[in-house]
């Protein structure tokens, strides 16, 4: 073979090996940014899942919560909630039922007023999961025992951890005021 032909495989090789390269790089790159957003739950979505496939839907969930215009509540609605959340738990002790209904339907309110998505659970809960990946976890067992409650006998204590998961996000959503920015 002719010189030339070795030194046009030669730089074809050269530019295959850098562009798998620079993609490994760009995939860590991604990952690691992921991973520093989404903390456990990008764990949760890569469990059970090819990395590569979950980490494009964590992209895409991010991308799709960056387009969202979320406001933080004034100082009077997070007294107002603070207020509705007080009443809700004292009721607890004798409409355990009553105040599981309330807690959902309380956070609910306060997403919507931030201006997330309310209408579809598991949307909600990718969304908000980008703001708060700390307590979504929490959050999902919270609806998870709202949603058993409402088709079978749930039990008292069941609703009670149901109540402290639904109180992490509230108390998360609730506590970022004006001019203060979530990390990410």
């Amino acid at each position: 073979m002719d010189t030339w032909v070795w030194i046009v495989i030669a730089i074809a090789v050269a530019v295959v090996l850098i562009a798998v390269v620079v993609l490994a790089a760009l995939q860590r790159r991604r990952r690691h940014r992921l991973q520093e957003r989404l903390g456990p739950e990008y764990d949760r979505a890569v469990e059970g899942e090819r990395r590569g496939r979950a980490e494009r839907g964590l992209d895409q969930r991010v991308k799709e919560r960056d387009r969202l215009e979320i406001r933080p509540l004034s100082p009077a609605a997070r007294e107002r909630y603070t207020r509705d959340w007080e009443a809700l738990q004292s009721r607890f002790v004798d409409q355990p039922e009553v105040a599981i209904d309330g807690a959902d339907s309380l956070v609910s309110q306060v997403m919507r007023e931030q201006g997330y998505p309310v209408e579809q659970f598991e949307e909600q809960a990718d969304l908000v999961s980008v703001d708060h990946p700390h307590v979504v976890d929490n959050y999902r067992a919270a609806h998870g025992t709202y949603e058993r409650h409402t088709r079978e006998s749930t039990s008292t204590e069941d609703l009670r951890q149901a109540l402290v998961c639904y109180r992490t996000l509230f108390d998360e959503l609730v506590s970022v005021g004006d001019g203060e920015t979530r990390p990410g």
